[in-house]
This record gives C-alpha cells, structure tokens and sequence, in this order.
C-alpha cells in the first residue's frame, strides 16, 4: 500500500479547479531537467484526458535526450517564442506550478504569470515553497515531483488514469532525479509507484538507455576533457571541483543538456563526499551544481556561498562574477564546512 502524502483538502481544490476550469498552464523552471519536463508532460497528458485544453510553457530548452518524450515536442519555450508564450498565459485560467517553489524560478515568464490573476497550484518536492498559491502540493521528502504527479492523478482518478504516455514520463522524471535511484530512493514507496507504471507496460530499460546512452560524440569527447582537465580533487576535505569556462563548452561545441550528469561524476571517487561544477554560461554568469553523499547539507553550501538552494545531496546557485572569483567562493565554502566534510 502506498502511502498516502497529499492531504485531501489539497486534492478536493483541485479536483474542483480542473472540474471548474478550461485552459490550463503547465509550468517549470530555467533549464528544466527530467523531473521539470517529466511531471508537466505527465500532468499535460492527464488534463488532456479529462477534455481540458492544457500547454506545457518553460523558460528555455530542454536536454536533447529527454526530445522523445510523448508531449515534448508541443511544448512552447518562452526563449524561442515569447510572444505565443504570452497569449497563452494571458488566456489561462489556471497554472500548474512543477518542481519550483516560488515564481522567480522561472525567470521572465514570471512577470507576465504575475499579472494573470488566475489560480495556481503547486506540486512540487523543494523545501521552503512560497505562499502564492490555491493549493500547496509540497512534499519535500518526495524522490521527484515527478512522484507528486502520480500521486496527485491516482487520487483524484485511481490508477487506471495512469496511462502508457503518462508512466514514461513520471519514470523518466523519478528515474533523473535519483541518478538512475542511486540517492534519495531508499522509501519503499518510490518502488511500489515504479511497480505500478511498469504494469501500464513501460520498459524501463529502454527508457534508461534513451536518456543515459545518447551521448553525441562531441559530449563523449567534452566529459573526456572534463574529467582528464578539469577535475580538481580537494583530498583534505573529501571534495571534488569541476570548472568548464564559455570558451571551452563552444570548442566542444556543446549543446543543452551536454553537460547534465558531470557534477556527479566524482562523487565515483572513493572518499568523495561533495562535489561541485561551475559552468559558465556567458562571461560574467556562472551556473553552480553541487552533489553530496551520507548527511552533508550542500543546500546550505548553496545558500550562503551561491545564491541558490535545492535539496540536502542536490542543490544548484547562479553567480555573477568571474570564474576565479567563483572559484574563490568555494575555496571559502570548502574552509567552512571542513569539519563536516572529514568526518566519518
């Protein structure tokens, strides 16, 4: 038996929202991942199911090797077309909100959301979700909000409702989100839900080698580099560094999503408890990723150095400054947190 998270008051405003309701907006934030694409192509699926007219809107584009997912290539990028973008906002009558916990998650669809008085609903797993919403569906001990999205269809419309299109997407959601359930995985649970997608016919395997073994030769050759170059190894503090600067990602000529998995890669490294990467993006902004093991906290890591937050083994930041002086602050993060860092 699966347990029952999402308090049933959540569950009746919904229900009366999508009864009450006709154009809904899914939404998720910057540089959406797995589980951002897998719940709202899920929720997408299951709103269309029940006659609604529903678009999935995010702020800018996904890894290629998520393309394949029913429903991926409806959706609208704000970055590429803002102005469809907009008039389907404006004409909403009701927002999802999808693994993000407050609205500047997803950078500037928010102003145009903001202005639309229409209700939004929130399902998401990030702790300290703001107040702006009809209902809160937050569970942060949840592997995925890809979770909350089966979780949320199944009790407002049983099992059944959880169609083929709609179980790859939750998997594919779950299954990033736990590194293929390496870390936060270990609820029984998270198991029984893979249990009933498997039985709408699914084949996980397929499913895994579609996302992990797509690799483009230039993103092959771009990890070969990262790891033989640019690997740095803080072995007093049981830490590991990755930077990769703009001009190196346009050699490699590298694309969306052909950097998603590295910041994990030295976590492989016996003794390494955390690890980070700092990309840059553009000169000046340095996205940040931090991954951590046992009970190190690296969203506390994320939120006094970086500017960012997440979860306690996977956080993410966004600095604006120069790559050495990114560097410097985690020099400064490591010298803080290094009595946790070398304990056993």
């Amino acid at each position: 038996m699966i347990e029952k998270v999402i308090p049933q008051e959540c569950v009746d405003i919904v229900e009366r929202i999508i009864s009450e309701k006709e154009r809904f907006v899914l939404l998720s934030h910057k540089n959406p991942d797995g589980d951002a694409l897998g719940s709202s192509l899920a929720l997408l699926h299951y709103l269309k199911s029940r006659g609604k007219d529903a678009v999935v809107v995010l702020p800018n584009l996904f890894p290629d090797f998520l393309a394949w997912l029913p429903g991926a290539d409806d959706v609208i990028l704000y970055e590429k077309s803002p102005e469809k973008a907009n008039d389907v906002i404006e004409q909403a009558d009701a927002f999802f909100c999808l693994d993000f916990n407050a609205i500047n998650r997803i950078g500037d669809v928010s102003a145009v959301v903001e202005k639309n008085p229409a209700p939004r609903i929130l399902v998401d797993h990030h702790l300290f979700p703001s107040d702006d919403y009809i209902a809160k569906i937050s569970f942060p001990e949840a592997c995925s909000t890809s979770e909350l999205v089966y979780r949320l269809v199944t009790a407002l419309s049983g099992e059944e409702a959880v169609t083929y299109e709609m179980a790859q997407c939750i998997y594919t959601g779950m299954m990033t989100d736990t590194g293929a359930f390496a870390y936060a995985s270990s609820r029984k649970d998270i198991f029984l839900i893979v249990a009933a997608l498997l039985q709408t016919g699914i084949d996980k395997d397929l499913i895994y080698r579609k996302v992990f073994y797509s690799s483009s030769l230039t993103r092959m050759r771009l990890q070969g580099y990262v790891m033989y170059k640019k690997l740095k190894v803080y072995n007093k503090y049981n830490a590991a560094l990755i930077t990769l600067e703009h001009d190196e990602l346009q050699r490699f000529y590298a694309v969306k999503g052909d950097t998603e998995g590295l910041v994990n890669q030295p976590l492989q490294i016996k003794g390494i408890r955390f690890s980070c990467f700092l990309r840059e993006e553009h000169p000046g902004k340095i996205n940040v990723s931090l991954r951590s093991v046992d009970d190190f906290p690296c969203n506390e890591v994320a939120a006094e150095f970086f500017n960012g937050g997440g979860h306690k083994n996977a956080s993410g930041g966004e600095l604006h400054c120069t790559m050495e002086e990114a560097v410097k602050l985690f020099d400064a993060a490591l010298r803080k947190y290094g009595q946790q860092l070398t304990m056993l």
